[in-house]
């Protein structure tokens, strides 16, 4: 469950920009107990039942390319490869400090939360009328937020963390629908790869400190 309501970063950014994300804008910490909990890794947020970020991600990019057409129906592998799509950077592994991994962790969310607003707004005005994929879209971003909440919290409390560095991605607003719809499953297939190791590295650093 969130925590801290996570202001800064539900203002998705409009173009890439390196800049401070504010953690807390209060003087203090919450004064909740246990911030991070398991469950809020488990739980799917593409509208289904149980699962993980791993399998509700292959949902959501599988239900967004039904959505687009051709050539994307058919041409998937080309127009969708991701290797343009550039991440933040998750050089941490299951030995590392923990600390480190909540930081990477939170660049991680932050940049996927602003991706998820880009994905959602042209989304909805490209395919109006899809129920299911809007519906898993913001699901997955209500997820990604209680995360994102999640973190901020463990950050503040056991590390006097309030700032992160964060970069964030390619704005697709003022692109052509092609292009839009290109940027959307390039961005959800690099999410499918990266969130697979990120679970990993995660799940040993949750249990209270």
């Amino acid at each position: 469950t969130g925590v801290v309501p996570f202001v800064a970063l539900l203002l998705l950014q409009r173009r890439p920009v390196a800049g401070r994300a504010l953690l807390v804008t209060g003087s203090g910490c919450p004064s909740h107990g246990l911030c991070m909990k398991r469950e809020g890794w488990g739980h799917r947020g593409d509208g289904g039942g149980g699962g993980t970020q791993g399998t509700w991600g292959d949902t959501l990019l599988s239900s967004q390319l039904k959505c687009q057409g051709e050539p994307f129906s058919s041409e998937s592998d080309k127009l969708c490869n991701p290797a343009g799509i550039v991440f933040p950077s998750f050089r941490v592994n299951r030995t590392s400090e923990r600390k480190e991994v909540m930081v990477a962790m939170y660049k991680l969310f932050a940049f996927l939360n602003a991706s998820l607003g880009n994905i959602t707004r042209d989304q909805e005005e490209l395919n109006p009328m899809a129920k299911e994929l809007l519906e898993r879209l913001h699901n997955t971003t209500k997820t990604t937020r209680g995360l994102i909440s999640n973190l901020t919290c463990l950050l503040c409390k056991n590390y006097n963390i309030f700032q992160v560095d964060v970069r964030y991605g390619d704005s697709s607003k003022n692109k052509s629908a092609f292009k839009k719809k290109q940027q959307g499953c390039q961005v959800l297939r690099k999410y499918v790869q990266v969130i697979g190791q990120a679970a990993r590295v995660l799940l040993p650093h949750l249990s209270p400190s």
